[in-house]
């Protein structure tokens, strides 16, 4: 079956499953790029429920194709921050890092952005793992009982993800000025990863820039306390995490952490 036969046969499965989605369907032009933002959407929009087995192990090899397409990048193998060893800025996509874990900036019920293709790093991690991700989050959810707090932080498998877990962590919304709080909360969200990381006896995490973009954290002031923090637990605690990587998309926030790691920081692109 070439690429484009499972596509189309996990297009089908989707609608067959909801056929309320066709209208979504008939939305999109004809073309392979755009199937394939249709089979995005489609996986964006499904709720949790259980998974056909069929379906996974399709889905599966779709995702690990396009996975080895797009190729990965080992955190291992990026070079470090002259000031601390320990540390990584890398510019690109996170769903392509091949680390411990990566940490995705979750909303507060935790099961991922379902607004079709959205551009945002949960809808981008969820779309890589697959909708197995989506399914450990909410059977984690439904034994809590209460959305996620800010500041907080859970463990997933990362599935078709290069990495072998996600740490999904949601950090605060900025209303106006930045509060005591926010700070407090933004902290927490490295320290609990961090923290979650080591117990589970993992040596590198990737972070993103939590909370900036549409949580609306200035992107300096949230570098800074993501810089103190990762350095301040590195510090304090005897801990199996032995590289964090700040990963960052933007050229705007690969200068401001160029400027915090020191001057012979490079941005570390990826291929």
């Amino acid at each position: 079956m070439t690429r484009t036969e499972q596509q189309e046969r996990l297009i089908g499965m989707l609608l067959a499953e909801s056929p309320q989605n066709q209208a979504l369907a008939a939305s999109f032009p004809s073309g392979d790029a755009a199937r394939r933002r249709l089979l995005r959407s489609l996986m964006n929009v499904r709720p949790p429920r259980p998974l056909d087995r069929s379906f996974l192990q399709l889905q599966d090899m779709f995702l690990s194709a396009e996975r080895e397409e797009r190729g990965t990048v080992d955190a291992d193998a990026l070079p470090p921050a002259a000031q601390d060893r320990r540390l990584v800025l890398w510019q690109g996509d996170i769903t392509r890092l091949k680390a411990d874990a990566i940490v995705n900036a979750a909303n507060s019920a935790l099961l991922g952005c379902f607004v079709p293709c959205h551009g945002c790093i949960d809808n981008a991690i969820h779309s890589a793992a697959g909708l197995q991700l989506r399914e450990a989050c909410a059977r984690l959810m439904e034994e809590q009982g209460y959305p996620e707090p800010a500041g907080r932080a859970k463990l997933t498998a990362g599935y078709n993800l290069p990495a072998r877990y996600v740490l999904h962590t949601v950090g605060p919304i900025v209303r106006g000025r930045v509060t005591r709080q926010d700070r407090k909360d933004l902290a927490s969200c490295y320290r609990s990863c961090l923290a979650l990381a080591a117990e589970h006896n993992l040596h590198s995490v990737a972070f993103c820039c939590i909370s900036t973009g549409e949580f609306h954290f200035p992107n300096q002031e949230a570098a800074r306390i993501a810089v103190d923090t990762v350095a301040s637990f590195l510090n304090q605690q005897s801990t199996s995490i032995r590289r964090v990587i700040f990963n960052v998309f933007k050229d705007l926030d690969a200068g401001i952490y160029r400027a915090l790691l020191g001057p012979d920081q490079g941005a570390a692109p990826g291929p």
